[in-house]
């Protein structure tokens, strides 16, 4: 019995060490091929800008090659979904804000996955919102549109977003129940789209991640920006003189800005996310980088290790479950 109980203990030392040896030298090998930004909505938007800002510079403190991929629908959940079917091996990186990672399991019915079933890996920025109308619509200041949308009763004023349960169609409820003035709700697979519909007259107004290219459009007078749902960051010219939602009459409170970090599917190995945190923090430490995020009104987060990470992302998911409840949405 003594013997076998040798036996077992040596071959149990045995099985953990080749165990050990095999993930070790797998993750030495790391990145063994091309590492995909996932991003999940069409190139063009915001989402894409920042991607295509840092995917050179994570790939040469990898010592591979990122690439990035756009892949649009489901309001993200298309590309969540494929990021979470590959292996956990951390060659699928998801671009993701708390509109794909969060909201889409606690909003939407047909959303299979959960918010724990990524890994954080490292913040990037966070967004200002911006209020962006169609260039013909009668309000220069939020309580203007408030005002606005409360007499349309018979023709209520048209909104897009990414998708059903996102932040922004989120914001529409939200907004409808501090108001009163309903609004009727336009889904798109993007922001692209969304603001070539604004220029075109098919949708009214929406909320938005704010970018420097607004100032173009608004130059050409092919569309309006005539708020900041985010007060306490300051937007460069001509957009620093918006009425801020502080200053609103009918929206104070209404506060609001949007994060995005790179997530892996959960179960990835510690040592390849401790890597990949410590390649996008450095990125993120380059000027022409950081002068890319910021010059979109960007506020770059600093470098953040993964267990303080963790922490910020369930604070996050506790704080968004408890906005879907104060608006009562319910997918339909």
């Amino acid at each position: 019995m003594n013997r076998f109980g040798q036996w077992l203990g040596a071959l149990t030392f045995l099985g953990c060490a080749v165990a050990t040896t095999t993930t070790a030298i797998a993750q030495a090998a790391y990145p063994a091929k091309v590492v995909t930004m996932m991003v999940p909505y069409p190139a063009g938007a915001a989402s894409d800008f920042t991607a295509r800002a840092l995917n050179d510079l994570v790939g040469k403190e990898l010592g591979g090659q990122v690439i990035v991929e756009n892949l649009g629908g489901a309001a993200g959940a298309i590309a969540a979904n494929k990021v979470l079917a590959a292996p956990a091996d951390g060659h699928y990186l998801f671009q993701g804000s708390p509109n794909e990672l969060i909201l889409a399991g606690l909003a939407n019915r047909s959303t299979r996955y959960r918010p724990e079933d990524f890994q954080w890996i490292a913040p990037v920025a966070t967004s200002p919102l911006v209020l962006v109308v169609n260039s013909a619509l009668p309000a220069q200041t939020l309580d203007e549109f408030v005002a606005l949308a409360r007499s349309r009763k018979d023709a209520p004023l048209s909104y897009g977003t990414p998708g059903a349960g996102t932040l922004y169609h989120l914001l529409g409820e939200l907004f409808t129940k501090r108001t009163g003035a309903a609004v009727t709700h336009v889904p798109y697979k993007g922001g692209a789209p969304i603001i070539q519909d604004l220029i075109g007259g098919q949708i009214d107004f929406a909320f938005m991640p704010y970018q420097a290219f607004y100032a173009d459009y608004v130059k050409q007078g092919r569309l309006r920006v005539i708020g900041s749902l985010s007060p306490g960051r300051r937007l460069p010219p001509p957009f620093d003189t918006l009425q801020t939602s502080a200053q609103s009459r009918d929206m104070k409170d209404f506060d609001f800005g949007i994060w995005t970090s790179y997530m892996v599917r959960k179960g990835t190995p510690r040592p390849i996310a401790e890597r990949l945190n410590a390649a996008i923090g450095a990125a993120l430490k380059n000027p022409h980088a950081r002068t890319q995020l910021e010059s979109q009104a960007k506020t770059v987060f600093e470098p953040m290790s993964l267990e303080t990470g963790e922490k910020f992302y369930a604070a996050e998911i506790a704080r968004y479950r408890d906005l879907v409840k104060t608006i009562g949405y319910e997918s339909p």
